[in-house]
């Protein structure tokens, strides 16, 4: 069974945090989660996924999560590149380094450049965004910090997204809203390269 674990100081000053549950192998995770994260790891060139050796301990919980998560992406209702501005927001909102390190490089892959993955980090209404991402971006930002969309927002958004595009805008927020608490919650270490 995993041990919790506290967190201690670094050598700087800061909290240096340790995992509360151990990436797990085969043992722990089962032959899909095992399966699951070897398979992340080759595609993402890393030991270990350690976000699935970490959820993967909930073996009856991990199926269902990886099939929702990879309905939100990436085969959700937004373009890939949305998604992945969405998604960098979220992280940036939440500080969450591993959310973020993660998207950077999948942004990248679905086209997003360099400019695009920084202006993530910036107020979405100087930032410099045509008007149909300034207002979606304005809309994580809502969903992020009042679980809510203003009703100046929502208009926005309803001039530019149709309904099946709004709700796969909310449920996809609050997917990497909750995973980024899950991830910080658990303390989930970034994932080291082969």
């Amino acid at each position: 069974m995993s041990q919790p674990h506290e967190s201690s100081d670094s050598h700087d000053g800061t909290a240096a945090q340790v995992p509360r549950i151990r990436p797990g192998g085969f043992r722990e995770l089962g032959p899909f989660g095992w399966a699951v994260n070897r398979l992340g790891a080759r595609v993402t060139g890393s030991r270990d996924v350690n976000l699935f050796a970490t959820l993967g301990h909930a073996r009856g919980l991990f199926p269902a999560w990886l099939a929702y998560s990879g309905m939100m992406m990436p085969f959700g209702v937004l373009d890939r590149r949305t998604t992945e501005l969405v998604i960098l927001r979220v992280a940036h909102l939440r500080g969450s380094a591993y959310e973020r390190a993660h998207h950077e490089r999948i942004g990248a892959g679905v086209g997003l450049d360099d400019d695009e993955i920084t202006r993530t980090t910036a107020d979405p209404a100087t930032a410099g965004w045509p008007n149909r991402l300034r207002v979606l971006l304005t809309a994580v930002d809502e969903l992020v910090q009042t679980k809510d969309i203003s009703a100046d927002t929502w208009a926005g958004l309803s001039s530019h997204l149709g309904s099946s595009e709004l709700v796969g805008l909310v449920q996809l927020v609050a997917q990497y809203d909750g995973l980024a608490t899950s991830l910080h919650a658990l303390r989930v270490q970034p994932d080291r390269p082969r």
